[in-house]
């Protein structure tokens, strides 16, 4: 199911190794391993400037930020402060600003190349602690066009049995200066598709 939030405004992966930091990241889709939720969906490059950026993150079911799967290196390595709005809903859950460069490192990458990617989570926290079985909100974001949006999120029960939850995606469409809002038929709206999470226990 999409949701999309039109806006007018007039102002002016290769494959990666395990990571601290709450999960594993990959560039490749694969099944998920026992004991841990993957992150999945098809992305497609977008040709031009201020687009394929995203980031992949857990909340609680009170809104509190867990950790982060992956963050695009350019957003996570400074590049949010020349671009405010790159990823900017997970820049500011993540306390991406005040993060030492070693706790970047861990969670970032190289944006991948065109096709299914998968980005595992080992049921630990920011700080490497593990936690407790329940329902946790999963987060994809990605900047498709200078302000222009779309976050896919879902819930799962960690708790249970074999699962798997589709992502719903919210559109966010925003004119920003000479930026026109993109529409709902643009290409640059299939960069990131199928968003799933599985469970496996």
């Amino acid at each position: 199911m999409r949701r999309i939030c039109l806006i007018a405004m007039v102002t002016a992966f290769v494959l990666l190794s395990a990571c601290s930091g709450g999960g594993n990241v990959t560039s490749e889709s694969r099944p998920p391993e026992p004991g841990e939720l993957t992150i999945s969906f098809d992305y497609e490059r977008v040709s031009g400037r201020a687009s394929n950026q995203f980031a992949v993150w857990i909340e609680d079911m009170d809104g509190n930020f867990v950790t982060t799967l992956y963050a695009t290196r350019w957003t996570a390595n400074g590049g949010y402060r020349n671009r405010p709005d790159s990823i900017h809903r997970w820049v500011d859950a993540s306390g991406l600003a005040s993060m030492s460069q070693a706790e970047v490192d861990a969670i970032s990458g190289a944006t991948p190349g065109t096709g299914a990617v998968s980005y595992a989570w080992d049921l630990s926290d920011r700080n490497g602690n593990a936690v407790a079985a329940g329902q946790y909100r999963f987060f994809v974001e990605g900047s498709l066009r200078w302000r222009n949006s779309v976050v896919y999120s879902g819930v799962v029960d960690i708790g249970g049995g074999d699962i798997t939850v589709n992502g719903e995606a919210e559109f966010f469409f925003v004119a920003s200066g000479n930026n026109p809002a993109l529409y709902e038929d643009a290409s640059e709206n299939n960069m990131i598709t199928a968003v799933t999470a599985t469970w496996k226990p």
